[in-house]
């Protein structure tokens, strides 16, 4: 099973911060690094940093050189799906072929309102995300792309510099709802259910769902991989840990005691057992988001203590 690393750029994150949490990552053996894509996170908070998410990966390509950069998940509406193709489709040249294009649906309507992006209803905008994979598979591996869709349409789009990924890079949905789970398993090459507070039984029960769904589109389950994102809070003791909680707290609210319990959370010994129970289900890869701010030390401490006896 691999492991990932999540970063949320709307947390504030500086750019030199980032740049040496990814050559923590990639030296440590993480397979994956992941960054949302936002704008901002709070209105009220206007001065909080917000690294534009294809930006980032571009110049994350030029100073990792093995770890895999990706988005999770990128707004098929923030950027018109031809755009999204090109620009994906160079981040894939200039990292030598490393990205995952991860996508969904889009949902933070406060920053569609702020940024002057229509926001349909749900229904809508899982049509919107059907025509964009259909635009972007389709300028990633033809010459010259027509597509006339519901929303939207390419004529004679073309994409050069095509990826170097063949037939394209890795198409990873996030998907939560039944409906989404319907898309990703007619279009997607991984999936993701999007909550970092998922135990291990709700996720057999969504992965069931993912298992109806292939088969009603008459493709093989096994063909999906599945990608398991969880909020992590890993201490070398259980006193270290509950050491961290005042801070976690502050940052996420007091709801988050609640949510607790679907995250990872414990000793080392304690995440390895979480994972096992995760890689049981069939997930092939863990992304791991940590408390802001104590990202370096427990990377470290995964890395070191828990990645070596993945397997």
């Amino acid at each position: 099973m691999d492991a990932g690393f999540f970063i949320e750029p709307q947390f504030g994150f500086t750019y030199e911060a980032v740049r040496e949490l990814s050559l923590d990552a990639e030296a440590l053996g993480f397979s994956h690094l992941w960054v949302s894509d936002h704008f901002f996170l709070r209105r009220e908070d206007p001065n909080i940093d917000c690294l534009e998410a294809w930006t980032l990966l571009s110049a994350l390509s030029q100073v990792t050189t093995r770890i895999r950069l990706g988005t999770l998940v990128t707004s098929q509406s923030y950027r018109y799906p031809a755009l999204l193709a090109k620009m994906a489709a160079a981040v894939d040249v200039i990292s030598g072929g490393r990205l995952e294009f991860g996508v969904g649906t889009g949902w933070k309507e406060v920053e569609y309102k702020a940024y002057g992006i229509p926001f349909p209803p749900a229904g809508v905008r899982v049509g919107q995300l059907v025509d964009t994979l259909e635009i972007v598979r389709a300028m990633w591996t033809q010459e010259r792309a027509t597509y006339h869709g519901r929303y939207y349409s390419v004529e004679d789009a073309v994409c050069a510099p095509r990826p170097l990924q063949r037939p394209h890079p890795p198409i990873l949905i996030g998907a939560l709802r039944p409906r989404m789970i319907r898309v990703a398993a007619r279009h997607a090459d991984a999936v993701n259910f999007r909550d970092f507070f998922m135990e291990p039984a709700r996720y057999g029960t969504m992965l069931e769902q993912l298992r109806d769904a292939c088969a009603s589109v008459g493709r093989s389950y096994e063909s999906v991989r599945k990608t398991h994102t969880t909020f992590a809070i890993i201490g070398r003791t259980r006193s270290d840990i509950e050491a961290m909680m005042p801070e976690v707290t502050r940052f996420w609210g007091p709801a988050i005691g609640e949510r607790l319990r679907g995250a990872t959370v414990g000793t080392p010994d304690e995440v390895r057992e979480r994972l096992a129970a995760y890689q049981a289900l069939g997930v092939s890869q863990v992304i791991f988001l940590f408390p802001y701010g104590r990202e370096r030390a427990m990377l470290r401490l995964l890395g070191e203590e828990v990645l070596p006896r993945l397997t």
